[in-house]
């Protein structure tokens, strides 16, 4: 059994890892949005990356996800932990990624700002605030998975929740995905260079409350108890 000390030196951990991790990140697109001229994404040809450079990005972008699972899974030492680390890894990352990319090149101006989040499989677009407001969700989560002793044990709640999280998380990329799906039949290129207009609140809003039910749940199960 892990130790209280050592649950949270673990987590610092975690944590010192992402930030570093989102220097780099940020650091590095940076280089990319200048060779391209590119710094705010949200323009005509957005991504005018061709040849080696866009399937380069493409692989860097993959062996990202692989190093925040990769810390996770060495941090954890049960499944529900892993992911646990794992989501405060991508959430840590995620939001000191803005900041360090503000402070690189005062982008994003707001959190109202469109980015180009992810191109795997195809582009995802959406205002800063989404995507940070899911990181806030998912070192929360993360911390409750990671440090709580809540037992492995699911109620028939806990799993209908987690289902709901799961349909959120799939709805979620849709809503990130839309414009890009949408032009998927006039080929790869049109759904690289589609700008997005409009952003689905109420439905991000929808998907966002899934997302939470599980966590909110994790937080009331282990909250104290009063004779």
């Amino acid at each position: 059994m892990i130790e209280p000390w050592q649950g949270r030196a673990r987590w610092f951990a975690v944590v010192v890892f992402a930030v570093a991790m989102a220097w780099v990140e940020a650091a590095c697109v940076y280089y990319l949005r200048v060779m391209v001229d590119r710094i705010d994404p949200h323009q005509a040809n957005p991504m005018p990356m061709h040849g080696m450079l866009g399937r380069v990005e493409l692989v860097r972008e993959a062996a990202t996800l692989v190093m925040l699972l990769a810390i996770g899974t060495l941090a954890g030492r049960t499944w529900r932990k892993r992911l646990g680390y794992t989501a405060i890894a991508f959430g840590v990352w995620d939001i000191f990624y803005y900041l360090f990319l503000n402070m690189i090149c005062d982008w994003p101006r707001s959190l109202l700002d469109w980015d180009v989040l992810f191109l795997l499989p195809l582009p995802w677009w959406g205002p800063v605030l989404a995507p940070v407001s899911i990181a806030l969700l998912m070192i929360v989560g993360g911390t409750l998975a990671s440090q709580s002793q809540v037992g492995n044990t699911a109620s028939s709640l806990t799993s209908a929740l987690w289902r709901l999280n799961w349909i959120g998380v799939a709805l979620v990329l849709y809503v990130f995905m839309a414009d890009a799906l949408r032009v998927v039949p006039q080929g790869i290129d049109a759904a690289m260079a589609v700008l997005p207009q409009a952003f689905s609140w109420p439905m991000f809003v929808v998907v966002f409350a899934l997302m939470a039910a599980p966590v909110a749940d994790m937080a009331w199960r282990i909250r104290p108890r009063t004779e």
